[in-house]
C-alpha cells in the first residue's frame, strides 16, 4: 500500500532535528538529532536505506526552513538522494511557518517542537507547496550580495571621508558636489592636508589624472588660503589611508561585477538593460529576486512579492487609506528604489511621468513610489513576453484604460444586496449614508437599463409578501 510520510528539519549551526509524520499526522518517527558532518549525514543515508526498505511503495516530503545558509547541506543531501529514493525536498520561507504555528495557537517554541511545525505545515499545504524546485541562483545571490556588501561599505567609508576632508581640506569640497570624483581621492591620498599641497610643486599634482597644470595652481594656491583646522600627522595617515581605501574598494567592485556579468549568462539581462535607468548590476538583482518571470500569474503578484502593491481595509464604518503594503523583504524595495531615481534621470519618459505627477501636488516620494510600480510593471511585460523595453507601448495601455475608465465607473460601490434600503436598520450614520449613495447609483444604473426602479421595488415588496404567507402557511 503507498503511503506519505513527512519529514521536518529544523536546522541550526551544525546540527538539524528531524520528525517524521504520517498522513494523519501521527507520529511515526520521534525527534532524533544529527550532526551536520559527514558521519551525521552517512547515519541518515543509513536511515534512510532501512525506511524504503521497509515502505517500499511509500514516499517522503521532507521540508527544512530557510536558515540563511545553514539548511544548504542538508537540501543538497536530499537532492542527492533522489536518484536512489522517493524522496522530495523544499526550501519554507520562515514566515509561512510561523503564521501557522501562530494560527494553530502555539506559543512554546523548542527545536523538536519547530520540526513537527515544520512536517505539519508540509502535510496542510502540500498541493500548494512546490517540491523539488532547485534554485539555479545560488552562487549568482552569492555574488551579488557580495558586491552589495562592497558598496555598503564604500558608502561608510565616504560618509566617514567627508567629515574629515571638512577639516582637513574645506575648500576641496567645491569640488565635491555630487559622486566622489576619483581625482580628488588620489589628490588627496597623496597630499592628505591643505598645508601638505600649498607646498606641492606644480608639476607634481599635474601627474594625477584629469587635474591640468592650470587646475593644479588653483588647486595649490586654494590650499594656501584655506582654513582647514587639521594638521597633525595621525590626520595625515588617517586621510591618506582612508582615501586609497576608497578606491580599492571601487576597483574591487569593478572587478566583481565584470566576474559577475562573465560568468552568468541571461538572455534576461539583454532585455533589461534595453531600459534606461537600469545597470547590468541592478538587472542581475532584479533577476536574482524575481528568478522566474513564469511563476508569477499576473504583475499584481508580483507587486505583491516586492511589496508595491496598495494596502487597503474597509470593515464596517471603518476605512484605512490606501498606501504601499511594504510587506516581505526591504532588499528589493531598496533596490527598485534606485533604479527608479535612475530612471527619472536617464529615461525621458519616465522623467515626463514623474513630471506631470508631480504636478498634481503628489508628494515626492508618494510619486517615487508610483513610479516604481510602473517600472515593475513595464519590466513584468518586458520579460513575459521577452521584448525589449519600448515606451509606446505602456503609452498604448495607458490610453487604453483611460478609454475604458468611464466604463467601469458604472461598477464602482456596487454591492450585491438582497433587499432595498431599510431605513430602520440599526447602522451607523456612515453606513446608512454610504447605502443611499450605493442606492441611488442602483436606481440609476436601473434607469439606463430601462427598468422602472418603482416596478422593481414593487416586485420585491410582492416577493416579500409572498415568502411571508409561504411562512404562514408552514405554522
Amino acid at each position: 500500500m503507498k503511503r506519505q510520510f513527512f519529514m521536518g528539519g529544523d536546522v541550526s549551526k551544525g546540527y538539524c532535528d528531524f520528525i517524521i509524520l504520517d498522513e494523519e499526522e501521527k507520529v511515526f518517527e520521534k525527534n532524533f538529532q544529527l550532526d551536520d558532518t559527514f558521519m551525521g549525514h552517512q547515519e541518515l543515508k543509513n536511515y534512510f536505506t532501512n525506511f524504503f526498505l521497509k515502505n517500499p511503495q511509500s514516499e517522503l516530503y521532507a521540508g527544512f526552513e530557510s536558515t540563511g545558509g545553514y539548511e544548504n547541506n542538508w537540501i543538497n543531501l536530499f537532492r542527492e538522494l533522489r536518484s536512489e529514493y522517493n524522496l522530495h525536498v523544499v526550501r519554507i520561507n520562515p514566515k509561512a511557518i510561523y503564521h501557522y504555528r501562530e494560527s494553530d495557537l502555539k506559543r512554546v517554541i523548542t527545536d523538536k517542537l519547530s520540526a513537527i511545525n515544520i512536517a505539519e505545515y508540509l502535510i496542510s499545504k502540500k498541493r500548494k507547496i512546490r517540491f523539488d524546485h532547485e534554485d539555479t541562483h545560488v552562487e549568482l545571490k552569492r555574488q551579488w550580495k557580495f558586491i552589495r556588501l562592497l558598496k555598503k561599505q564604500k558608502v561608510q567609508l565616504i560618509n566617514h571621508f567627508e567629515s574629515l576632508v571638512y577639516n582637513a581640506h574645506p575648500q576641496l569640497l567645491s569640488y565635491w558636489q555630487g559622486d566622489l570624483p576619483n581625482w580628488l581621492l588620489h589628490l588627496i591620498s597623496k597630499y592628505p592636508t591643505a598645508n601638505i599641497l600649498s607646498k606641492a610643486p606644480v608639476g607634481e599634482v599635474s601627474q594625477i589624472p584629469y587635474i591640468s597644470k592650470e587646475k593644479a595652481k588653483k588647486l595649490i594656491s586654494e590650499s594656501k588660503k584655506s582654513v582647514a583646522s587639521a594638521t597633525r600627522s595621525g590626520y595625515e595617515v588617517l586621510l591618506s589611508t582612508l582615501a586609497r581605501k576608497i578606491l580599492d574598494t571601487g576597483k574591487l567592485i569593478d572587478v566583481q561585477i565584470k566576474i559577475m556579468v562573465e560568468s552568468y549568462d541571461f538572455e534576461e539581462i539583454e532585455l533589461l538593460i534595453s531600459f534606461a535607468g537600469i545597470s547590468e548590476y541592478s538587472a542581475f538583482g532584479l533577476m536574482i529576486e524575481i528568478v522566474n518571470i513564469q511563476g508569477y500569474k499576473s504583475v499584481k503578484s508580483l507587486a505583491a512579492f516586492f511589496g508595491l502593491n496598495p494596502a487597503f481595509k474597509e470593515s464596517g464604518d471603518g476605512q484605512i487609506v490606501p498606501r504601499m503594503s511594504k510587506q516581505g523583504r526591504k532588499e528589493p524595495r531598496n533596490l527598485l528604489f534606485n533604479i527608479a531615481r535612475n530612471a527619472i534621470v536617464h529615461n525621458e519618459y519616465i522623467k515626463q511621468l514623474y513630471e506631470s505627477y508631480c504636478e498634481n501636488k503628489e508628494s515626492k516620494m508618494a510619486v517615487i513610489g508610483i513610479i516604481m510600480h510602473k517600472i515593475l510593471r513595464i519590466v513584468y511585460g518586458m520579460l513575459k513576453n521577452k521584448t525589449i523595453y519600448n515606451p509606446e507601448i505602456d503609452k498604448k495601455n495607458r490610453n487604453k484604460k483611460i478609454h475604458n475608465q468611464g466604463k467601469n465607473d458604472k461598477k464602482k460601490n456596487k454591492v450585491r444586496r438582497y433587499q432595498q434600503y431599510d431605513e430602520n436598520a440599526p447602522i451607523s450614520r456612515r453606513n446608512a449614508k454610504k447605502r443611499k449613495e450605493q442606492e441611488a447609483s442602483q436606481n440609476g444604473l436601473a434607469i439606463e437599463c430601462e427598468i422602472d426602479p418603482l416596478a422593481q421595488k414593487i416586485n420585491n415588496t410582492s416577493l416579500i409578501n409572498i415568502q411571508k404567507n409561504i411562512n404562514d402557511v408552514r405554522n
